[in-house]
């Protein structure tokens, strides 16, 4: 049961544009009649089962949607290369689709540096703040939003420059400009 609820929740992502995998599980569950919400497939498992679902369906328009997201990170990246950007989530790990936005981190221990950035290039955005972990401590940050000429959402948070530094980042996980860069001229 727990494949194909992974299975299910890989193709509500892949055709339907379902914001997470959380919000995918539990409707994957849902549509199967599974009622025990414990046994529920990891996201590593959905993660597997998207780019099968990817390879087999949609291998024809995939890496060019892939492709596009990637390029348009790489060029907010460099917008904001002050501030030692990496990219996470969905555009790194290729289950990117059409509707995903695209997640950076950013660093500075001025935390109003970014927003004066933002301010001063006349970007537009939405702020907020997002609640993470640091150093084993519960801390809140800010976080912006802004869309990138293709529509695409565009969400940043910025992180104290110790974190940077904290060893927790891992190539599979997170990626520089540089390690962009290299990961696109693979792809050409």
């Amino acid at each position: 049961m727990r494949e194909q609820l992974a299975h299910q929740a890989a193709k509500l992502i892949a055709e339907a544009g379902a914001a997470d995998f959380a919000s995918a599980k539990h409707k994957a569950a849902r549509q199967l009649g599974a009622t025990d919400t414990r046994h529920l497939p990891s996201n590593k498992q959905i993660l597997d089962a998207l780019q099968s679902y990817r390879a087999l369906y949609q291998s024809d328009s995939h890496p060019d949607v892939l492709q596009r997201l990637r390029r348009e990170a790489l060029d907010c990246m460099h917008l904001f290369s002050v501030f030692n950007p990496y990219l996470t989530g969905s555009v790194l790990n290729g289950a990117a689709g059409e509707n995903s936005d695209i997640n950076l981190m950013l660093f500075s221990d001025d935390a109003k540096a970014v927003l004066l950035f933002l301010l001063k290039t006349k970007l537009d955005f939405e702020d907020g703040e997002w609640r993470l972990k640091l150093g084993g401590t519960e801390s809140t940050v800010p976080s912006y939003t802004l869309t990138g000429e293709s529509g695409t959402q565009i969400h940043i948070v910025v992180l104290p420059e110790n974190a940077r530094h904290s060893g927790a980042r891992h190539p599979e996980t997170h990626a520089d400009i540089a390690a962009l860069t290299k990961m696109l001229e693979r792809q050409d």
